[in-house]
């Protein structure tokens, strides 16, 4: 799981950042990663092994602010739906016991885990079998202030629109 998590991320820094950086930080990542498992098997301390979790928050500010490369980058944020499963996966595995036990010894929390781990790369495959090049490279962020400017102006317009609209007719006063 930790290579795979890894290996998303470099991923995204392809998709984001460029086809070039990516591949190059996929080793660093994945040995990072086998030294977290290597810090928690011999010293019996998870604290390092949060490169599993260092994904699930750079992946969603990455692409807020990084513009993509790729079209159906929106599906990167979709992912948090399958980084969600994955969370929710760290606490079936957490719970492991407790679960085996509610469900009278049928299925563990860690097999749970699995499954929903298993998510994770259904919703990537979908996103890579329908992308293409981007044309036009806007990151979200860009594309959020665009949008709230265009409704202050829309606002502004209607504002000053139904002002325009009111007619005050001038009442002459005629005094005999």
């Amino acid at each position: 799981m930790t290579i795979a998590f890894t290996s998303i991320m470099a991923i995204f820094i392809i998709e984001r950042v460029d086809d070039r950086t990516g591949p190059k930080s996929l080793a660093p990542l994945v040995i990072a990663g086998a030294l977290s498992i290597m810090y928690w098997r011999f010293f019996d301390d998870l604290r390092p092994y949060a490169v599993q979790f260092v994904p699930c928050i750079a992946i969603p500010v990455m692409a807020i602010v990084i513009p993509p490369m790729y079209t159906h980058s929106s599906y990167w944020l979709r992912q948090q739906v399958s980084n969600g499963f994955y969370l929710l996966a760290k606490v079936e595995e957490a719970a492991d016991k407790p679960i085996y036990k509610w469900t009278h010894h049928i299925v563990s929390g860690h097999t749970l885990k699995h499954l929903c781990a298993a998510m994770v790369p259904v919703f990537l495959a979908l996103m890579l079998a329908k992308r293409t090049i981007e044309p036009e490279r806007v990151s979200l962020l860009q594309k959020w202030k665009i949008s709230w400017i265009m409704v202050r102006e829309s606002r502004s317009k209607d504002r000053n629109t139904a002002d325009a609209g009111c007619n005050y007719a001038s009442v002459s006063s005629t005094s005999e």
